[in-house]
């Protein structure tokens, strides 16, 4: 089984969005019994449940959240992906120097479809930035997913 890793600072918002999103379109995809998607933050507090927009936004769109624990990322989580993919250029950079002999597996989101820019967090803000930044995640893993599934597959593109 293949195991893609979204990477956020706390684990709590951005990435436990998106794990609900990828896993979502891997079962709409049939292909979810090929993949394993996790998520973990660089600055998690383990345990913590994901933040109540987070999960609300989610269940807005039909995708249960609720039972997320956030975990931090650890060198095991690295070396068990075969992608990882970030929400912000400086995630993913710290990533590649604390971890060189990865860093041909370590992307950011945005790169999936073409581009390279952060995704915003909207910890702390109003639900309205939640939905702003699911709706951008679901943008960037449907846009992106055939360059998703062709880096996981093949570890090149």
């Amino acid at each position: 089984m293949k195991v893609i890793l979204f990477v956020c600072t706390a684990n709590i918002c951005r990435s436990p969005m998106a794990e609900g999103l990828l896993r979502r379109k891997l079962e709409q995809e049939g292909l979810s019994k090929s993949y394993e998607v996790r998520s973990a933050g660089l600055w998690a507090m383990d345990g913590r449940p994901a933040s109540p927009y987070a999960i609300r936004v989610m269940a807005e769109r039909g995708i249960d959240i609720s039972g997320h624990k956030a975990h931090s990322l650890d060198l095991k989580d690295i070396e068990e992906a075969d992608l990882i993919l970030t929400m912000e250029s400086d995630q993913a950079e710290s990533l590649r120097l604390e971890f060189p002999e990865h860093r041909q597996k370590i992307f950011m989101l945005s790169e999936m479809v073409g581009r390279r820019y952060d995704v915003f967090d909207p910890y702390g803000g109003p639900l309205t930035e939640y939905r702003l930044c699911a709706a951008e995640l679901e943008e960037l893993i449907e846009e992106g997913f055939p360059r998703i599934k062709k880096l996981v597959d093949w570890g090149e593109d």
